[in-house]
């Protein structure tokens, strides 16, 4: 296994299609919820908790070897949001193309024709991650800090925060990420055992209310 590979999926610049979504923040700062770098903590925190720890686990679960049609749908019913869905496929399907051309594998290729639109992110994460080598935590740290990197960055661009207070929300939420990490991994291998009903389900409502609005605005900056 090389470590390394993880450096290079969670690198903001693998192709992977997430510069072009904001994980709700654009309209968390159109609705005032998010209006610098304090409040963008505690939006960040919340998404981590919730729709991160669930991101992670699929991930966490798909990297064990976990049957990734039976992780997809289990993604499906933890999104209630049409929007978010959609989303998460577009995104699963860019990322897939991204991780068949950089760690060409099998599996990839046979979930790539099973879900010629996309199966959800965090599943092609998880698979992609274990086309590179790389264990349950590696693909649950993977996916805990994309869940935060992608606010951040896009509150740099929507609120012309400061890039380096930005940067210190991240840093600060660095041991929740640990946090989340551990308890996805630990609930992926729980999976392998005792099913897919041991993965977590948190909901956070208003991510999921946010993108069915920001869904119908006539002018976007991120897709979602």
């Amino acid at each position: 296994m090389s470590r390394a590979a993880l450096l290079v999926l969670a690198d903001g610049r693998f192709p992977a299609g997430g510069h072009a979504h904001s994980g709700g923040a654009e309209e968390a700062v159109k609705s005032g919820r998010v209006t610098g770098a304090a409040s963008l903590e505690d939006f960040c925190r919340g998404r981590l908790n919730t729709s991160g720890l669930v991101a992670a686990s699929l991930a966490a679960a798909a990297a064990l070897g976990v049957d990734p049609a039976a992780l997809d749908a289990a993604a499906d019913a933890r999104t209630p949001s049409p929007a978010l869905r959609v989303a998460a496929r577009r995104l699963g399907r860019q990322l897939m193309r991204a991780a068949r051309a950089t760690w060409p594998r099998p599996e990839l290729d046979a979930l790539a024709r099973r879900f010629p639109k996309g199966a959800h992110q965090p599943v092609v994460l998880g698979l992609a991650a274990r086309a590179a080598g790389l264990g349950p935590q590696d693909a649950a740290y993977c996916s805990a800090y994309e869940g935060i990197s992608g606010p951040a960055s896009a509150t740099v661009r929507l609120l012309s925060l400061d890039p380096f207070d930005a940067t210190g929300v991240l840093a600060r939420l660095a041991p929740d990420v640990d946090r989340v990490a551990l308890r996805a991994a630990e609930a992926a291998g729980r999976a392998v055992t005792e099913g897919i009903d041991a993965l977590p389900a948190a909901s956070a409502p208003l991510l999921e209310l946010g993108a069915e609005a920001h869904a119908g605005w006539p002018v976007r900056l991120f897709a979602s």
